[in-house]
């Protein structure tokens, strides 16, 4: 296997996490590359589940795992996730995991900036987790975050705590109204963990770059899905970092001649997590079957998914943006007991026919899927690990995605365990 990227290729949620760590066995390393703990990735092995929100999904394979540059680190979980980990049993020693010294430090007052920003907007808020993730990126670009590497300056650091949260407290009490935080203990709770953090301080670039030049494979694992990217999404129903295939490189600091296939997550049906348009959404019975056979609630959250059929336009949009090489349908399972199931073609806006994903986000609003039907194939599917064995018609809805798409079915996902994939073109050798 070549150094592959996985993205999701809708909202998020399209069970990422599962496909990373099935393709973890044939790789050398795995990256997380953008994005922070607002993201979860759920694993089920052996019948226990593992949920990740910051540490690469490939720990669970042992490989050696590295968080990069564009992700957003909360130190806090992260150390909580490690305990997490380590009482299942996993190594999450600092050999098996490395932290990008280019990787900003969510700090304490950016979730309290997240959580008061949408409280302000009330109805209007974004839908944000609260984790501090956008303020964080805020601060990354206005060229004031905190980064890794400022850990091992510890005196650095506290001069910087300091003069960032005069202007954070100014904004705190003049425009939110809310109570401003004390520096010194922002300061007092890093210190508890600086020690234990810094051996995991590393330049993931320079490592990464070493590993491929001995032959090592890379796995990048994505975050959130196509849909919620900063440049290409429902903007401003977005996350606040670019999900696409090309942030790979920039995210973790390899060259983009690197990156050998990019393979596209993508759910059987959509769903949706927060606020934003969502053409396809169902409010009927159809739709609560999906959410509730499905279990759509986020991993992160815990917040019921919306659900609705099979949206090819941000499909197409997703493969031309991220160069998809193959695509790898998961839950395909949820819709076994559908008597008719249907695939969004296109959109109806203004009695005119869309094709292409809108930019903007009032037309997007207004647009109507336009349906083709397609007939369901009334079997249980969990147990079958073949391709040839899947039911006559729900080879007939792969292969019209594939259609649609344009880009081949390579895996398949009809559980939620390891063994419940039908690997329909090799790409482990």
């Amino acid at each position: 296997m070549g150094n592959t990227v996985i993205i999701g290729t809708q909202w998020g949620d399209e069970g990422k996490g599962k496909i990373v760590d099935l393709l973890s066995k044939h790789a050398d390393y795995v990256v997380r590359f953008q994005g922070g703990n607002n993201a979860g990735h759920t694993m089920v092995v052996n019948g226990e589940e593992f949920i990740s929100h910051l540490i690469p999904s490939g720990i669970i394979q042992q490989k050696k795992c590295f968080i990069g540059n564009g992700v957003v680190v909360d130190p806090f979980v992260l150390l909580e996730e490690i305990d997490y980990l380590t009482q299942k049993n996993i190594d999450v020693s600092p050999d098996k995991l490395k932290i990008s010294n280019r990787a900003h430090i969510i700090m304490p007052y950016h979730k309290v900036i997240d959580t008061a920003r949408e409280t302000k907007k009330g109805i209007d808020k974004i839908g944000t987790t609260g984790r501090g993730i956008g303020p964080c990126y805020e601060d990354k670009a206005a060229r004031r975050g905190l980064r890794f590497c400022d850990l091992l300056d510890f005196e650095y650091f506290k001069e910087k705590v300091r003069k960032v949260l005069e202007e954070k407290n100014f904004t705190l009490e003049h425009y939110f109204k809310t109570d401003t935080i004390d520096p010194e203990d922002v300061i007092a709770r890093f210190e508890k963990i600086k020690e234990r953090l810094n051996p995991y301080i590393a330049d993931v670039s320079v490592l990464l770059f070493n590993g491929m030049k001995n032959n090592k494979t890379v796995l990048f694992e994505g975050a959130q899905g196509v849909h919620l990217d900063i440049e290409h999404g429902t903007y401003p129903f977005v996350t606040s970092s670019s999900v696409v295939s090309g942030n790979a490189a920039n995210g973790s600091g390899v060259g983009p001649g690197n990156l050998d296939e990019i393979i596209g997550i993508v759910k059987a049906y959509t769903t949706r997590v927060g606020a934003g348009p969502f053409p396809t959404e169902l409010f009927d019975a159809t739709g609560d079957a999906l959410q509730k056979i499905g279990s759509e609630f986020g991993a992160t959250t815990g917040r019921k998914r919306r659900c609705g059929w099979l949206d090819m336009v941000i499909l197409k949009n997703a493969a031309r943006l991220n160069s998809l090489t193959g695509l790898a349908i998961t839950k395909l399972d949820v819709m076994d007991d559908f008597d008719e199931i249907k695939i969004c073609t296109s959109y109806e806006y203004n009695d005119i026919i869309i094709k292409d994903f809108p930019a903007d986000i009032k037309i997007l609003s207004e647009c109507k899927p336009v349906y083709e039907t397609h007939p369901g194939w009334k079997q249980k599917i969990t147990g079958i690990t073949d391709f040839k064995d899947l039911p006559e018609n729900a080879k007939k809805y792969l292969a019209r995605i594939e259609e649609l798409s344009c880009v081949k079915i390579k895996i398949v996902s009809v559980g939620p365990g390891r063994e419940a994939t039908i690997i329909k073109e090799d790409i482990f050798s």
